[in-house]
């Protein structure tokens, strides 16, 4: 069985918490006043990190790789919006794709974004049903 770890700890007397796993450098989480300080990343905004980089490392390693296709950059701008009510989830993320390549093309992008949402990135697949993810992507020659 696969397990993945963390360990959190407060660190002040509001919500503002240290997390570590496994020799990694910390992550300072936290909340906007009044509950915090403003201090850390809150944890909406490690699901967008999350989400992002999962999905990077899917298309990067799928065109690079299985595609040979060269991708000079890759950069991700997500934007989360929040519900109103209560609990005050995502309803929707906006995903931005940037990619400057000399010979990926669209069908390359679109084949690669349906590998990751339907198999191949756990952070989408927690996610899915629960909240619209929409995907739009550049590509810089």
């Amino acid at each position: 069985m696969n397990t993945l770890q963390v360990q959190l700890k407060s660190i002040d007397d509001k919500v503002k918490f240290s997390s570590v796993s496994r020799q990694n450098d910390e992550v300072i989480t936290d909340y906007f006043p009044p509950f915090g300080t403003g201090e850390g990343y809150t944890p909406l905004e490690l699901i967008l990190i999350s989400l992002s980089s999962c999905l990077g490392t899917v298309l990067l390693t799928l065109i690079r790789g299985k595609m040979q296709k060269e991708i000079i950059s890759y950069k991700t701008n997500a934007t989360g919006i929040i519900k109103e009510e209560h609990p005050k989830a995502f309803s929707q993320i906006d995903l931005e794709l940037i990619i400057e390549s000399k010979d990926v093309e669209e069908s390359d992008i679109e084949r690669a974004l349906y590998a990751a949402e339907e198999k191949l990135c756990p952070v989408w697949a927690m996610i899915r049903g629960n909240v619209k993810v929409n995907v739009t992507y550049k590509i810089i020659r």
